[in-house]
């Protein structure tokens, strides 16, 4: 009797032990699946931020922000989010673990782009009606420098390592990019690009920076060895601009399309369709997806990097932005914001006239310069409905239960 009642408490641990091992794993799975990044667009027209969940490229949130929200940047940390304001003197920065507005800092006139080093302590804002650039302390969220660089100051973007800040200054009377010190935050050198420099990416090893030249229908690699030129690549009026994690591919946005420059290289390998003028363009930690915001078009299109095809159009507000590094990764709730429900664009085929843009931004909306452009055919994808690979599936789930089952069937016949 004794030796039964020992075998039998015997198979409880054993069981106990089975269930807190599997429930473990489930919690890991649940934890992994709520950590997938985030992508932050900017709205101008509608002074808000859409939040896109890229496991499911469906907005679950919007968040209201200050005028005409333009540049955005992100912390390393994942806890925050700094969106330029370009039509107000103001910085909103969002908590993204409740996807709300908690501080709101006073910077230059017409702030547009926005940098934040590694270390995260602070954020760099270029304010191109000022002629510079406020450093944002990102524990207080307060300015504790301002920075006398290029005319128009546009783009921002910080090296691998920290040490440096990188401007490009739009305007006619300089063309450059103003390279920053973050140490002593002064400027110590200014590099000649092409015409009206706006977008900025750097490679992960720090060794090049690539500049999308507007006007100037051009992209200025530079040596930041060096600080100059080395390399120039033909693309039609580039704007916002991006680089995979892994340092391989530049993605550049241009009239209804993003081209593909090949770092290896330097030359445009391939192209994809995407929105109507599509503007600024970040890529996923994991290097697998470059969300673009087309803000001609009220929608953002995701493209898979693997094949370069878009696969999804995910329905936000009006004319995104989303310039600079939109993306975080970080898990969230909901909190206090408006949560909205994502809807895809339909497929349509649309040919219209299009007058070319130009953002002057003296002027803080978007101007519109009419050139009798001929018609341009845009075909927008509905959103694929996929799994995404940090989602835990139902298999994984079935795998467990029937862990379970084969347990409870022998523990039976032990008994029997």
């Amino acid at each position: 009797m004794k030796e039964m009642k020992h075998d039998e408490t015997g198979r409880g641990c054993v069981f106990i032990r089975v269930l807190g091992v599997s429930v473990l794993v489930l919690l890991i799975l649940v934890s992994i699946a709520g950590a997938a990044p985030f992508a932050y667009i900017t709205n101008l027209r509608t002074n808000d931020v859409s939040v896109i969940d890229t496991a499911t490229d469906t907005v679950i949130a919007t968040v209201d922000v200050g005028d005409k929200p333009y540049g955005v940047a992100t912390t390393p940390d994942g806890t925050k989010v700094y969106v330029a304001n370009s039509d107000k003197t103001t910085v909103s920065v969002i908590d993204t673990k409740t996807n709300t507005v908690t501080a709101t800092v006073k910077v230059g006139a017409s702030p547009r782009g926005i940098a934040v080093p590694p270390d995260g302590t602070k954020a760099y804002v270029a304010n191109y009606e000022d002629d510079t650039v406020s450093v944002i302390d990102t524990s207080t969220d307060t300015v504790v420098a301002t920075i006398n660089v290029g005319d128009g100051p546009f783009g921002a973007v910080a090296a691998p390592d920290g040490t440096k800040v990188y401007i490009s200054n739009t305007n006619a009377k300089s063309n450059s990019v103003s390279v920053i010190d973050t140490a002593t935050n002064t400027v110590t050198a200014t590099v000649k690009a092409g015409r009206s420099p706006r977008g900025l990416a750097v490679t992960p090893d720090g060794k090049k920076v690539y500049v999308a030249n507007y006007w100037g229908s051009s992209i200025s690699v530079i040596d930041t060895t060096t600080n100059t030129v080395i390399a120039t690549v033909d693309v039609r009026d580039p704007l916002g601009i991006a680089i995979t994690p892994d340092g391989e591919k530049v993605y550049v946005t241009e009239v209804t399309t993003v081209s593909i420059i090949d770092t290896a290289t330097d030359t445009v390998t391939d192209t994809v369709d995407v929105g109507l003028w599509p503007f600024g363009v970040s890529a996923t930690p994991d290097g697998r997806k470059v969300y673009v915001a087309n803000s001609g078009g009220k929608t953002v299109s995701v493209i898979d990097t693997t094949g370069n095809t878009a696969t999804a159009t995910v329905k936000v507000g009006k004319w995104p932005c989303g310039f600079g590094q939109s993306i975080v990764s970080t898990s969230h709730s909901k909190g206090n914001t408006t949560v909205v429900s994502s809807s895809s664009a339909s497929s349509s085929m649309d040919t219209k006239t299009k007058s070319e843009t130009s953002i002057k931004p003296g002027n803080s909306t978007q101007d519109f310069k009419h050139e009798n452009i001929t018609a341009v055919s845009n075909v927008e994808q509905a959103p694929e409905k996929t799994q995404n690979a940090n989602t835990p599936s139902f298999e994984v789930i079935g795998g467990i239960a029937s862990l379970f089952a084969i347990f409870l069937r022998k523990e039976s016949k032990k008994g029997n």
